[in-house]
């Protein structure tokens, strides 16, 4: 066993003493040594519950034969970081995660992980470290959030963000805001929609690193427990044949993830972290990937924010396994990879049935031929940038119009609020990258600002920062290279006209070669807006968006 490291033979001695220190007994230390982190806090909605989730974790291990130790990860809610520095915090968070979980196993020995994670760059950062150490792992999250109600309308976080542009613009009293705030987030989980976490989740399972049911089973549900005794039983098996994570997160695992991503339309946030899961594990993902499972994998699902069905929804309706059954049906999915359940992905759908075609509808039917999620490229973003395909007005698919420029998100809220966007314009915000931002903050409150001021399907949003999963509407992120590096982003002047077409992939800059050369030599980069503390050290060493944003070994 690995763990024989801190616990065999009598050089091992002193070791063993620290863990009868802790109260364990021989017996116990004998047995297999598994992980078990736990991301439980009470900063985040999604993570309010999880002790429940790693208690029974724990229990499914001690039944299976092991011994299991608990220990922490930190993990930002990014509704709360929203709008303000905390938000620089969020995706830098993902590298620490890892990393700690990284220095955790790597000082103590353990023979296995369970990874309890629930949240947006808590997933993705514990899929990362699993990668990296490759030793026996799984994934059980905390599960997603019940829809809200408002009257006899479901809402999410989504809607709150709106409600304050629609307070702005005198479309929502302050007392129907007050309404939406007691009722949009009615108990613990991931926000319900298909949001960044929940994306992140259904991917998890998608990927094969988590039992089915593990990115929709509602967090308040007995099933949940259930499903988390299953995965600490679950993790002896994987320890016992020795089945580690690369020996799942193959190429082809990655592209069942993309298939299944654009038929959900997940977050564009899975453009970061899949990428960087698959730097961690060896493997090569590039943006390209993406538009060519695109081009042949239907979206099946409008979930929220692209449509009024939320996670529970889907989860009624037979979940990720559903769409990945519906898939199937065309080849789109690859059905002889291994999974955490220890029987493939083809195995892991013998009897599955889609329930409900209205909300996860069949691959016959579907809303269109194409995936939810797009990369665009052109002379603006040479490296290409991001949008969610699916949550785009039919209008905007393909829009032209002036820019109106914003070197930080915050100075395009006050203009957004202040009512000085014009139908048709094209806003650009900038210096938000990873390098740039630093840590590449999320635009909830700017889209959310336009969506709420019936602004959505009139004015695109551009910018070299990211996009919440909760977002909806042209918003464009990711552009690559970012503005801090001197990106043609960068040089994009109040007026220069804008081309998007999303049909076609494209987004271009009508500024011509030779007066964009003059602008370069103009150029000087800001100074960086941090210059202390991790996130100036972040900001030194990140890859740019394309890449995943990663902090590389070389």
């Amino acid at each position: 066993m690995r763990s024989d490291i801190v616990k065999k033979g009598v050089e091992r001695a002193p070791h063993r003493s620290l863990f009868k220190a802790m109260g364990y007994t021989d017996e116990e230390i004998n047995r297999p040594l598994i992980g078990v982190v736990n991301a439980k806090s009470e900063i985040v909605p999604g993570h309010i519950g999880l002790d429940t989730i790693a208690e029974a974790v724990k229990a499914g291990i001690r039944a299976a034969g092991g011994t299991p130790f608990e220990f922490p990860a930190i993990g930002v809610c990014d509704g709360i970081a929203m709008g303000h520095a905390g938000m620089h915090y969020s995706l830098a968070s993902r590298e620490l995660i890892a990393d700690s979980i990284e220095s955790m196993v790597m000082a103590h020995g353990f023979d296995g992980l369970v990874l309890i994670p629930n949240c947006d760059k808590i997933v993705p950062g514990m899929l990362m470290a699993a990668a990296r150490l490759n030793i026996p792992a799984i994934v059980v999250s905390g599960g997603p959030m019940l829809a809200g109600r408002a009257g006899q309308t479901g809402i999410s976080l989504t809607d709150m963000f709106e409600a304050v542009g629609a307070v702005s613009a005198g479309k929502m009293t302050e007392e129907e805001l007050a309404e939406y705030e007691n009722s949009a987030c009615p108990s613990c989980g991931s926000c319900s929609g298909m949001f960044t976490a929940n994306s992140m989740n259904c991917l998890t399972e998608a990927l094969g690193m988590a039992l089915p049911g593990n990115g929709t089973i509602p967090a308040v549900m007995a099933e949940r427990v259930r499903l988390a005794k299953m995965t600490g039983f679950q993790i002896m098996e994987l320890v016992k044949a020795d089945i580690k994570p690369r020996d799942i997160l193959t190429p082809e695992a990655f592209a069942n993830a993309l298939a299944v991503d654009m038929a959900l339309g997940c977050s564009t946030n899975s453009m970061l972290h899949l990428p960087a899961i698959a730097y961690e594990a060896g493997v090569t993902f590039n943006l390209e990937m993406a538009n060519a499972i695109s081009e042949r994998t239907p979206n099946l699902c409008k979930l929220a924010p692209a449509g009024r069905h939320f996670v529970e929804d889907l989860h009624a309706a037979g979940g990720v396994c559903a769409v990945m059954k519906e898939l199937s049906k065309k080849n789109l999915i690859n059905l002889n990879l291994m999974t955490v359940t220890g029987k493939t992905v083809g195995e892991n759908l013998d009897g599955v049935q889609n329930r409900n075609p209205e909300v996860i509808r069949s691959i016959e039917n579907p809303y269109s031929s194409t995936g939810g999620i797009a990369v665009l490229k052109g002379n603006i973003a040479p490296n290409g940038c991001v949008v969610k395909r699916s949550a785009v007005a039919e209008n905007m698919l393909v829009h032209e119009g002036p820019a109106r420029v914003f070197d930080s998100e915050d100075d395009c809220i006050r203009a957004i609020l202040s009512g000085t966007i014009k139908k048709g314009e094209v806003v650009v915000i900038r210096y938000e990258g990873p390098k740039g931002g630093p840590g590449m903050r999320e635009m909830l409150m700017p889209t959310s600002a336009l969506a709420g001021m019936g602004l959505d399907a009139d004015v695109a949003l551009i910018t070299d920062g990211r996009f919440s999963g909760a977002t909806r509407g042209a918003s464009i992120g990711h552009v690559s290279p970012e503005a801090a590096e001197g990106g043609p982003i960068a040089l994009v002047q109040n007026g220069d006209i804008i081309a998007i077409d999303m049909n076609r992939y494209t987004i271009t800059l009508k500024v011509s070669e030779e007066v964009l050369a003059e602008r370069r030599k103009n150029w000087v980069c800001p100074p960086p807006k941090v210059q202390g503390g991790y996130l100036a050290r972040y900001a030194r060493m990140v890859s740019s968006a394309d890449e995943g944003a990663v902090l590389k070994y070389k």
